[in-house]
């Protein structure tokens, strides 16, 4: 893996604190492209690049990134499973997903997995950009045909139209599901979530937030009371896709 020391840019002024974005791209080429948009912008601060799934599931959650860009197909991993190893290890981050893979079932198995964001190659600077700044505000940055294929895909469920395989019905109705959950969730709610699934008790949160254990409390009431759960098994079991009540 290798750390990504940006070049200097003259005198420093005082700034907002800019994007950390990790990149995960076997093509050293686009990998570069990568690492040079990010370095070109006021805002997003290159941290580290890795080639491979294995190397950045172990180097990568030390980097404590805000966003990680993410191929799918990698050359120790052609599925989503380095996906969700870094959405585990590293909950508060975003996983922005940047492929050549445009079918629906890829793209389901990609959010089901925790990605956030989902762009297909290639992809303009700027577009990386507006991308990054987007997922890491909350939302949900697609291709447009990729936002279009997974639109008409539930659609041709609901007619009854090709029906999707089963894996594909279960990742759609996980993302669905997740996709609910953050949509009714404020972002620090959504961290405390993620902390709650990885089993995460009270202190252990409120130490990898830098919060109070008081405060952590406040967050699961509001958690409860936003998902009408009673308990952390439904919240667990609603997050995943579950019908709780």
């Amino acid at each position: 893996m290798s750390t990504h020391t940006p070049r200097p840019t003259g005198t420093a002024q005082p700034t907002p604190p800019r994007i950390r974005v990790a990149v995960v791209e076997d093509d050293a080429r686009l990998r570069r492209a990568f690492l040079e948009a990010l370095e070109t912008s006021p805002d997003c601060l290159p941290i580290g690049a890795c080639a491979t799934a294995t190397e950045a599931v172990r180097e990568i959650p030390a980097l404590r990134p805000d966003v990680v860009i993410v191929d799918v197909n990698l050359p120790d991993s052609t599925s989503v499973e380095h996906i969700a190893a870094l959405s585990t290890r590293i909950p508060t981050a975003q996983i922005l997903i940047v492929t050549v893979y445009q079918d629906p079932e890829t793209t389901f198995q990609a959010l089901a997995a925790g990605a956030h964001g989902y762009l297909v190659k290639p992809v303009m600077p700027d577009r990386l950009l507006e991308a990054i700044r987007e997922v890491r505000e909350g939302g949900v940055p697609m291709t447009r045909t990729i936002a279009r294929k997974v639109i008409q895909a539930f659609r041709d469920h609901e007619t009854g139209i090709a029906p999707p395989s089963a894996d594909v019905q279960a990742t759609a109705a996980t993302a669905a599901a997740r996709t609910a959950v953050e949509a009714a969730l404020a972002p620090r709610e959504q961290q405390v979530l993620e902390l709650l699934c990885e089993g995460c008790y009270y202190k252990e949160i409120a130490k990898r937030l830098g919060i109070s254990i008081s405060t952590v409390g406040t967050y699961v009431k509001r958690i409860y009371e936003k998902l009408h759960c009673t308990n952390r098994w439904e919240v667990l079991e609603k997050s995943r896709g579950g019908h709780v009540r």
